[in-house]
């Protein structure tokens, strides 16, 4: 079931042993459960992936939720055009090995026709929310499954599993309804849609135990290798066609890896020798800070940064 985004090794059947049902279970029957419930509810529902872990994670369970048919929507990526090369040759090659659809809305064509401004700081992540909602309504796509999880920023904490959005794709908080037991309410008008969010209970420390369990394969730069990188902000970031290094900044051979990926103008490495799922899983533990407060400046723009993008319609 799912061998579809395994490493090549000994398979695994993703059940658990009759009369146990640990954490790791726990989270993915919840995962599993929402992504049924809305294929069952919704008429056109489609997930965002980035190629990254917990966009690769959803996938997985998408999966696994609907074997040995295939999954029954498409995914949809806004791509930057700031991505790392590693990271979209993984999107690009499992989408072909699992035979999905993906649906790719780029930045640049946005800013090519003028619907969008390039910003001065070469950053592209904010620019993402106009394709994002643009390719919702052309598509008409009514739920949005997205990789959120509550411990990764205070935006993302008050978010129900289902959040509805307005017809300008905005989230008001007066409009969101009560989840009691896994009843999940995703009743809209048209012109609204939902966004879904199965791995909302999931810690980071959760998604890398449940990659280890099931022998998910991710790109590269999740684990430790060398890469010329400069400091900025407090922060490792890679040169790129977004800019950089500038002034006094200058490149250094690190050995790095990234604990999350997304667009290179804003997301940084982190110094690191973990190699295998062990020592990154050890890493994790030990780390008291979230992957986004350390490894993402547009987080880090404002207090209510992530809030506000939401808001607008990007989360």
């Amino acid at each position: 079931m799912s061998a579809g985004l395994t490493r090549p090794g000994p398979p695994s059947s993703g059940l658990p042993s009759p009369g146990v049902l640990d954490a790791l279970d726990a989270l993915e029957s919840e995962a599993i459960h929402v992504f049924r419930e809305v294929a069952g509810e919704f008429d056109r529902p489609v997930i965002l992936f980035s190629g990254g872990k917990d966009s690769t994670l959803l996938v997985h369970l998408a999966v696994k939720a609907f074997a040995p048919a295939p999954v029954p929507f498409p995914l949809l990526h806004v791509d930057t055009g700031h991505n790392y090369p590693e990271v979209i040759e993984f999107r690009d090659a499992i989408v072909e090995r699992l035979g999905l659809r993906l649906e790719v809305a780029h930045v640049q064509d946005w800013i090519d026709d003028g619907r969008l401004t390039e910003r001065a700081d070469g950053t592209r992540n904010p620019l993402q929310t106009v394709p994002l909602l643009d390719s919702i309504v052309e598509k008409k796509f009514d739920a949005v499954f997205g990789g959120g999880r509550r411990d990764e920023e205070r935006a993302r904490a008050k978010e129900r599993v289902m959040s509805l959005r307005d017809a300008f794709g905005r989230w008001d908080p007066r409009k969101q309804r009560p989840e009691l037991w896994n009843l999940y309410n995703g009743r809209h008008a048209a012109g609204e849609h939902v966004r879904v969010f199965p791995i909302s209970n999931w810690t980071e420390l959760d998604v890398w135990r449940y990659i280890q369990r099931e022998n998910i394969e991710l790109p590269s730069i999740y684990y430790s290798h060398q890469r010329e990188v400069f400091r900025r902000d407090g922060m490792w970031l890679a040169e790129g066609p977004w800019g950089g290094p500038r002034g006094n900044e200058s490149l250094e051979l690190r050995t790095v890896r990234y604990r999350t990926v997304g667009d290179g103008s804003c997301t940084g490495a982190v110094e690191s020798t973990a190699t295998t799922l062990d020592e990154v899983i050890a890493e994790v533990t030990a780390s008291r800070l979230t992957e986004r407060g350390a490894t993402r400046a547009d987080d880090r723009m404002s207090e209510a940064a992530m809030e506000d993008r939401k808001r607008e319609g990007y989360f």
